[in-house]
């Protein structure tokens, strides 16, 4: 039997005051995809280090950890790699000033190169957010606990 492969990813839930969450549209590896902001952990980084670090990267926005949300309780494999997924989420909210733009509509990147890493980001309203909306099944799990 091979050794286990895990692929720790963290993701936060940023909220505004119309009620609105922030999706994060991203085309990466040939396909496109929608999630929440975040992305994989870095070896020797803690959990908060690692979603503050991807929000400074992914969005130029620093954000501070309100609370853990949800971590991942059922298999998933990556469709990505040969790896079990295990995704933490925490509410965040913003510290100053938002630096980066949102589009209204879904995959509306600037660049239309299908071979890119492209990404665009939204706000979708909670009352509105359907599963549908989101691409993988631990972020459509994740939706259904932000609206029940």
């Amino acid at each position: 039997m091979s050794k286990p492969v895990f692929n720790v990813r963290v993701y936060g839930i940023l909220m505004n005051d119309n009620n609105e969450v922030l999706i994060s549209d991203e085309q990466e590896y040939g396909m496109r995809f929608s999630k929440f902001p975040g992305g994989g952990l870095e070896f020797g980084e803690g959990l908060p280090d690692g979603l503050k670090r991807e929000f400074m990267e992914e969005c130029n926005t620093e954000v501070e950890i309100v609370k853990h949300f949800y971590t991942t309780d059922f298999f998933v494999k990556s469709i990505f790699s040969e790896s079990q997924i295990i995704s933490v989420y925490y509410t965040v909210k913003a510290v100053g000033e938002l630096n980066f733009s949102c589009k209204t509509e879904v995959f509306d990147f600037d660049n239309d190169d299908k071979e890119a890493i492209l990404q665009a980001f939204r706000w979708v309203n909670i009352n509105d957010l359907k599963l549908d909306d989101l691409t993988f099944p631990i972020d459509q799990h994740v939706a259904k606990l932000l609206t029940a």
